[in-house]
């Protein structure tokens, strides 16, 4: 079965809320005017039952009562909804006088008489038309001393009438508003989805060859703007990951390519004709040459994609720094001497990380520096350690770098000098590989060179403390 759409989840969602709402406010509101109306009926029938204790006030006796009725007559006249009911204690079956056609059901008439008190009491009855009455009682004293009891009861009918008329209104309204509502509800979640259907369109048009696209955040909501700023960001980074995957495709190719054609081309020559032993001797050795160059390629590249994993984690330890770079020193001494190069390592430090791969990294720029140190000259391995901070600075005399290369030094395969490195046995990928070991350090590569002057590549390590 296939998933129902977001937009309408939220619409049904929205209208079911808005339709509970609706039927909570309208219950409540029954209830709120059913109160109101009684509150009213209960205040009418106190307000009377002060006229008609007012009227009885005038009264010497029962019988003066039955003889001359007509102020208390007065008090319901013009009200048909009220029926006023006088019972003497002395006899109470038979009323001293009753007024209205409403309540006329003697039963729950004495039973009222019965319960009157000194303080205004109501009931509550039904007659045998189903109308609904409220009834107000009270004992009153006459100037005698003589007592009688007074019914004060209202037909509620206007208010049945009302409540009704209310219900049906409600019920005929009810499914329009509804309907209404949940019309509103499509409309705004629509609306609200509306910067989604974007997100949609910029996803269908992504693809490897093209990821220039992106969201435009005018007047997007600032949840979903959040969500558009970081989408961006990430087709920005896989833009630059995927340019930077191509272009490393390229260098790769064109580095593998001249080994493989020197390797193709000198088989070819020695096997175009019958050779001595020593002419095939010299061409496997020249394969053998290249073929450790087409080594080294692979393996440094592999190298990088270790240290570029995010998931390959290294362990990290206590290192000093001036004990590694004395071994990585030691190494490079026959090579130093060849050329008269005087190797000096000074200072201290100690950084947490990875002791094989920060080697790794001391010896490609210790080799860097002898490749292009003039002979005689000394290459100098500096430690500092300063607040949180280690440094590693191999600084050596020559020909220096040229402002314009500086920036792109760290890239792989890249090259100052395409013909001379390749002469000399480089890669062109030692310097890349220092960058990433120092990237997996939390750490930087730095270098400042000046044509004629000092070279000085830097790497930058977190200190331990002391």
């Amino acid at each position: 079965m296939k998933p129902a759409s977001l937009s309408l989840r939220l619409g049904l969602t929205v209208s079911l809320l808005g339709a509970v709402l609706v039927l909570l406010l309208a219950v409540l509101a029954f209830f709120a005017l059913s109160h109101e109306l009684n509150t009213l009926s209960r205040d009418s029938l106190a307000a009377k039952m002060q006229q008609v204790e007012h009227s009885l006030s005038l009264y010497e006796n029962p019988l003066d009562i039955t003889t001359e009725p007509h102020s208390l007559l007065d008090q319901v006249m013009g009200h048909d909804n009220l029926t006023l009911t006088l019972y003497d204690l002395n006899n109470p079956r038979t009323p001293l006088l009753k007024s209205g056609s409403g309540l006329q059901d003697p039963r729950v008439e004495l039973k009222a008489a019965n319960s009157a008190a000194d303080t205004l009491t109501y009931s509550r009855s039904t007659d045998a038309q189903g109308r609904h009455f409220l009834t107000a009682s009270r004992l009153i004293t006459l100037k005698n001393g003589s007592r009688v009891s007074v019914l004060l009861s209202m037909d509620n009918a206007n208010d049945d009438a009302l409540l009704s008329a209310y219900l049906q209104s409600t019920v005929i309204a009810l499914p329009l508003l509804l309907l209404l509502i949940g019309l509103s509800a499509w409309a705004v979640v629509q609306r609200g989805l509306a910067p989604l259907r974007e997100f949609r369109k910029v996803a269908a048009r992504i693809s490897t060859q093209d990821l220039d696209h992106r969201l435009s955040v005018d007047n997007m909501p600032q949840e979903l703007s959040e969500l558009a700023h970081g989408i961006n960001y990430m087709l920005h980074r896989l833009d630059s990951g995927v340019q930077q995957l191509s272009q490393f495709s390229d260098d790769l190719a064109h580095e593998l390519r001249s080994p493989i054609t020197n390797l193709m081309g000198k088989a070819q020559v020695t096997l175009s004709r019958e050779r001595p032993n020593e002419e095939y001797r010299a061409a496997l050795e020249s394969c053998i040459e290249e073929l450790g160059r087409v080594n080294r390629i692979v393996s440094d590249m592999l190298f990088l994609a270790q240290v570029r994993d995010p998931a390959a984690g290294v362990l990290l330890e206590p290192v000093c720094m001036e004990d590694e770079a004395l071994k990585v020193v030691e190494l490079f001494s026959l090579s130093a001497e060849e050329k008269r190069i005087s190797l000096n390592v000074t200072g201290n430090g100690r950084t947490l990380g990875d002791r094989l791969m920060i080697q790794r990294a001391i010896s490609n720029l210790l080799s860097n520096a002898i490749r292009h140190c003039p002979a005689g000259e000394a290459i100098s391995v500096i430690i500092e350690h300063r607040a949180n901070l280690v440094s590693l600075r191999v600084s050596n005399p020559g020909a220096g770098i040229e402002a314009q290369h500086l920036p792109h030094v760290f890239d792989r395969f890249y090259r100052v000098d395409n013909s001379r490195t390749r002469s000399q046995g480089g890669t062109g990928l030692g310097l890349a590989i220092v960058r990433s070991i120092m990237s997996l350090h939390q750490g930087s590569a730095e270098v400042q060179s000046t044509p004629g002057g000092l070279t000085v590549f830097r790497l930058s390590f977190p200190g331990m403390v002391r």
